[in-house]
């Protein structure tokens, strides 16, 4: 359920990363939802102005949709000119990132830049772009960072994503010092399974994790709750981190996971009883994924 008041973001100028789909749009929703005016981007212009227009309908809040490739840095500055043209943000939510499953022993240099390009690079170029306006502006700002438990504890067979997910938690921490003084904070979700479909077929296809621990229809299993995350629970969070009122939080990194970190690393350790064949099988699975949103985006 939503817990808070209606009106809690009224007056914010939020930007939300891949916000045309999956985590970033359920959070950008929620956002409109409270009242805030919203910026979405993300590589797919058809997809987030599709997101923009419904959410715009739906909550009655301008919702702006800007194509925008994060990997590049020119096209960072342009977005961010573009949007403080129009006034300051007060918020940013990096969530645009990358990933799929695979024995690292499989990836080419370009798999591996593929996701850290996007991960690592893009979400720091969008981090400072907007950072240095505040500083200029002397703009109190807000800053959330959509990670992963295995900042922590590795991520075996998601190691590019895991290992620039690692450096955005300390971006987080060195940022939320260094901007503290600016009244900018930096603070981060690690979220646990919460499935989305574009994301699960690059990292569940064919519920290859659920399989591996036992369970042929159950990709929550080994999780002490027994189930996945419900979208209301991580939009409420990050709610909570965008708001006003807990202004002397920044620096962190807050796990919404079940408990799943704590009981069992939360990865995809498990992946390690897959075979040869289980992994040619995963490969094909995710290349025909791929195949599916390049074709989209070719629309």
């Amino acid at each position: 359920m939503t817990m808070f008041r209606a009106d809690l973001l009224k007056g914010k100028r939020i930007l939300v990363t891949g916000g045309g789909t999956g985590l970033g749009k359920e959070m950008a929703d929620e956002f409109a939802k409270l009242g805030a005016e919203l910026y979405i981007c993300g590589r797919r212009g058809s997809v987030l102005q599709e997101t923009a227009n419904e959410i715009s309908k739906t909550r009655n809040v301008k919702v702006t949709a800007l194509e925008c490739d994060i990997r590049v840095p020119d096209a960072v500055e342009d977005v961010m000119t573009r949007i403080f043209n129009e006034g300051p943000l007060d918020g940013l939510v990096n969530n645009a990132a990358g990933n799929f499953i695979s024995r690292t022993k499989d990836l080419s240099p370009n798999a591996f830049n593929a996701i850290a390009n996007i991960v690592f690079h893009g979400t720091f170029y969008m981090t400072l772009a907007a950072g240095k306006r505040w500083i200029e502006k002397k703009h109190k700002a807000n800053v959330i960072s959509i990670l992963t438990t295995w900042v922590w504890n590795g991520g075996p067979f998601t190691v590019p994503s895991a290992m620039s997910k690692a450096g955005l938690n300390v971006m987080t921490k060195s940022l939320a010092v260094e901007w503290a003084p600016h009244g900018i904070r930096l603070n981060a979700i690690a979220p646990g399974p919460f499935p989305t479909k574009g994301a699960w077929e690059r990292l569940n296809p064919g519920n290859m994790r659920g399989s591996a621990m036992g369970s042929e229809t159950d990709s929550s299993a080994g999780n002490p709750m027994g189930r996945v995350g419900e979208m209301i629970e991580l939009r409420n969070l990050a709610t909570f981190l965008m708001a006003d009122g807990c202004d002397f939080l920044t620096g962190e990194t807050i796990a919404i996971d079940g408990a799943g970190f704590l009981a069992g690393g939360g990865n995809f350790s498990q992946l390690a009883k897959l075979g040869d064949t289980d992994w040619e099988n995963i490969r094909n699975m995710i290349k025909s994924t791929n195949e599916k949103d390049r074709a989209k985006r070719s629309v």
